[in-house]
């Protein structure tokens, strides 16, 4: 797969006789690229750059020019803009940094024949360019707009890469615009994830093709996936990625599902509160969860504990607070108010045994001043929290006052 200079070594040698320089790319400009750099003023059109496409198209600005030029070119200009790039420099330009974007305007604004022999170009060498840097966008382009016929060749290709492509930075995109644009029965592959949901939710890019499989595929495909996430529910909530997938269930998936996932926290909303990314799960129950359902799991922080105070353990901890503060945004009026109730004391408590000005009484600040809104009814309380708080507050550094 050709992956070296954008121009061949006859080509190059011919140019380098023709007076061409050198880019600091170490690629050849001719007089024509040259003059276009010096003369920017000038009103360009796609006819002044003719036989030049392809050196245009992998120069910064020529490939600017080019994209703006397509969009409301006619279809003689365009069809000269594909011949000097189809077949020989399609794979060169796909790959390049300026290059790519030219290809994907020809995706946009060709003619379907155009297209279908831009994928055809392509086929043979669709998994190398999905894991390229500026291959995978424009093979991202190609699935949005060539025939079904021609995504199945992708798909096709790919099928025996899958986890090769899902596991790699740049090929994951590509597997998760498969999923988004083509149609559900041509995707046998997305059978493959059975069995493999754990490992898929917990892996940085994984994580994204799982959530994508929940968004577009049908019931028939997600249920399965849905029900290996249940078995193991408690273990995504705090892993680094696995708690975006187990966010996602909670906003978006059936009620039934959402409540499913929401119950394993009953019980546990302390613990899973002062976890890092168990955290971000808990704010997330507590904004779409069942009415009920959420005001069983305030009362969780407004029961009293043998070990102490649920409220002030939360308000201390640098994760639990922000579900505190969620939980006092959301709550039912009553819950609310005994919430406040609880919060009031703690905070004093929080200011008498700190030693300076801590980053939770930072976010407590926030947190009072936030309620302070929301709650007018307190308004002399909260100012005179303000005014202790603002007695801790450490004095400015020069820097920060300028």
């Amino acid at each position: 797969m050709p992956n070296g200079s954008l121009y061949g070594s006859n080509l190059a040698a011919q140019m380098f006789h023709q007076g061409m320089q050198q880019n600091t790319r170490g690629i050849l400009q001719s007089p024509l690229l040259l003059e276009f750099h010096a003369n920017k003023t000038r009103n360009w059109e796609l006819r002044d750059i003719m036989n030049h496409v392809v050196e245009f198209s992998g120069d910064q600005h020529g490939s600017r020019l080019i994209q703006h030029k397509l969009e409301s070119a006619s279809s003689e200009e365009k069809q000269k803009v594909f011949e000097e790039i189809v077949p020989n420099n399609v794979l060169q330009l796909i790959q390049d940094i300026f290059g790519n974007y030219v290809i994907q305007k020809l995706f946009e604004h060709g003619t379907q024949v155009q297209k279908s022999r831009l994928a055809a170009a392509m086929e043979g060498h669709i998994l190398p360019l999905s894991k390229q840097m500026y291959g995978c966008r424009v093979v991202q382009k190609a699935i949005e707009y060539i025939l079904p016929e021609q995504q199945v060749m992708i798909v096709h290709e790919l099928e025996p890469h899958i986890m090769e492509c899902i596991h790699d930075a740049n090929g994951n995109h590509v597997i998760q615009k498969i999923i988004e644009r083509v149609s559900p029965d041509r995707l046998g592959f997305v059978y493959g994830f059975r069995g493999n949901v754990q490992s898929l939710a917990t892996h940085t890019f994984g994580c994204r093709v799982l959530q994508r499989a929940l968004e577009y595929l049908p019931e028939v495909i997600t249920a399965p996936l849905i029900e290996e996430l249940h078995a193991s529910t408690l273990l995504l909530m705090q892993n680094q990625f696995g708690n975006y997938v187990i966010q996602f269930v909670i906003e978006h998936a059936k009620p039934q599902d959402s409540a499913i996932v929401v119950s394993k926290l009953r019980g546990r909303l302390l613990v899973m509160a002062r976890h890092k990314f168990a955290s971000n799960v808990c704010e997330k129950a507590l904004t779409f969860a069942h009415p009920e359902t959420r005001r069983q799991l305030i009362d969780e922080i407004l029961s009293p504990r043998p070990e102490g105070a649920v409220v002030l353990s939360m308000m201390k901890d640098q994760y639990a607070n922000y579900v505190l503060q969620s939980a006092v945004r959301i709550a039912d009026a009553d819950q609310r108010e005994s919430l406040i109730n609880q919060i009031r004391p703690q905070l004093a408590v929080l200011l008498r045994i700190s030693n300076g000005y801590s980053k939770h009484l930072v976010s407590s600040e926030h947190f009072i001043l936030n309620i302070r809104h929301e709650v007018p009814s307190s308004n002399s309380y909260y100012l005179e929290v303000e005014r202790c708080l603002q007695d801790f507050s450490p004095p400015q550094s020069a820097a920060t006052i300028a």
